[in-house]
């Protein structure tokens, strides 16, 4: 053969196969570009649009349904892709009880489940404490801590997260001024009405709201160290309407005096000038944002009060909004967006917060008084006695539900639990997935699910134990 005419040959095969192959990743990557946007190839080799649900589950390696079919080598934690519409998921696994909901999957987003709780139907209770003295207990935000309150100046700090239940003495008798000391008594005696009690994130500081007669005073309780404890209205002179925590550790405090917002510096004792005035309701994110609702001098009457947002550190409020009435403002993240929800009587308006524009209004049966944004924002909920309100935010929807009892509060991140009858019943935020986990429950006391691992609720005169994870 002609050597030339060879190579001629020779290279045209090159330059067929490099084609094919250029070709053939183009293909690819055009298929995994609309794959990724949802494009899938149904049973009857039709293109439609998807969605893709990410589940997840405590404990991990449930068995999947979807729409009542079994999803075949399908467990949490896992993704899938499904077509738009309706589905019902439902999750089982043996040895416990199961979980499902109803979800509406949009083309080409992702819809995500991560909070799913499966529990042992086979349990065993331990009393883990003797409480007969505790006449008041509460658990911080991340249910690992727990205060034991009683008539002395000696409380109990207890760490829920540790195999052995150890109390440790919290001394309150220089913290708080509601007390009474005999020369000749041992431990004093704890005097006030215990109002109100918050958590720091970090579940190392609890501030305390008390009664004494007609005197209101606020304290900040270093539960790891108590002598670092500080009575802030002893401090700082002041009549605080109202405290919140501002940072995670509690270095920086939010305090409401003669209806003006101040900053407290925990750390250098300073109380800040007024940063907002006449202030009705405020909430924020993080330390370096504030989002108020206050009376305006110089607003119009037929639109008094003003929504604001107001930057720590920057003495420029951006007023959003009027209102004809004073509202409950909520601050939230959720995924890489921030946003405002508003709550005016039975109105529930939602904001993107960068430029303020309105997505979504809610019109509720009842006017909440409490409005708070969930862990991971997910979920924003309002309450009024034992009505709630929940708006989810992976839907863009509200849904209105009742627990079985007004002494309800949050067994862990996602999950509501309410005491009625000494039956200890849970719910998902949304209402859903009603369980009776207890029937043994003290009502006036707190319930939590510490580390994924145990349940603690109090029955009788004991502090009780179950393992929820085998």
């Amino acid at each position: 053969m002609n050597p030339e005419k060879a190579k001629r040959r020779q290279s045209l095969k090159v330059i067929i196969s490099e084609s094919i192959m250029v070709l053939a990743i183009i293909l690819m990557v055009t298929a995994l570009a609309f794959i990724v946007s949802g494009y899938w190839l149904n049973s009857d080799f039709k293109v439609e649009r998807n969605g893709l649900l990410q589940i997840s589950s405590v404990p991990t390696g449930a068995d999947i349904f979807i729409d009542g079919e079994s999803a075949w080598m399908q467990r949490t934690n896992t993704s899938k892709v499904l077509s738009s519409g309706e589905h019902t998921i439902t999750l089982t696994k043996d040895g416990y009880d199961s979980w499902s909901k109803t979800i509406n999957i949009s083309e080409g987003l992702l819809y995500r489940i991560h909070y799913p709780r499966l529990f042992p139907n086979d349990r065993t209770a331990e009393n883990a404490l003797d409480v007969t003295s505790t006449t008041l207990a509460t658990t911080s935000p991340d249910h690992n801590s727990l205060i034991l309150i009683n008539d002395t100046t000696n409380w109990s700090f207890i760490n829920l997260d540790s195999d052995n239940i150890d109390p440790q003495i919290l001394d309150v008798s220089k913290i708080f001024s509601s007390v009474s000391l005999a020369e000749d008594a041992e431990v004093g005696l704890f005097t006030g009405k215990i109002l109100n009690i918050d958590w720091d994130y970090n579940g190392t500081h609890a501030l305390f709201k008390v009664q004494t007669d007609d005197t209101i005073e606020w304290a900040l309780l270093d539960v790891k160290n108590p002598k670092n404890s500080i009575n802030l209205t002893r401090e700082f002179g002041g009549n605080f309407a109202e405290v919140q925590i501002l940072d995670n550790d509690s270095n920086n405090l939010l305090a409401v005096q003669n209806d003006n917002l101040h900053r407290i510096d925990v750390s250098g004792k300073s109380l800040s000038a007024v940063l907002i005035e006449n202030i009705i309701n405020f909430d924020h994110y993080g330390n370096n944002e504030i989002i108020f609702s206050a009376k305006g001098s110089d607003q119009e009457e037929t639109a008094p009060y003003y929504i604001g947002l107001l930057k720590i550190g920057d003495d420029k409020i951006t007023t959003l909004a009027t209102t004809h009435a004073p509202a409950r403002v909520a601050l939230s993240k959720f995924y890489d967006d921030k946003y405002i929800t508003i709550l005016e009587g039975n109105l529930v308006s939602l904001y993107q917060k960068e430029d303020f524009r309105l997505l979504h209004t809610f019109e509720l049966t009842f006017e909440p008084n409490t409005m708070e944004v969930g862990h991971s924002g997910e979920f924003i909920t309002m309450t009024l006695n034992n009505q709630i309100a929940t708006l989810d935010m992976e839907s863009m929807a509200i849904i209105e539900w009742q627990t079985d009892s007004p002494n309800f509060g949050w067994i862990d991140n996602d999950m509501i639990y309410s005491i009625a009858n000494g039956n200890l019943t849970v719910y998902d935020y949304d209402g859903l997935n009603r369980r009776t986990i207890a029937t043994n429950a003290s009502s006036h006391f707190p319930a939590a699910i510490t580390n994924d691992k145990w349940l603690y609720y109090f029955s009788d005169d004991s502090l009780v134990r179950e393992t929820i994870t085998n």
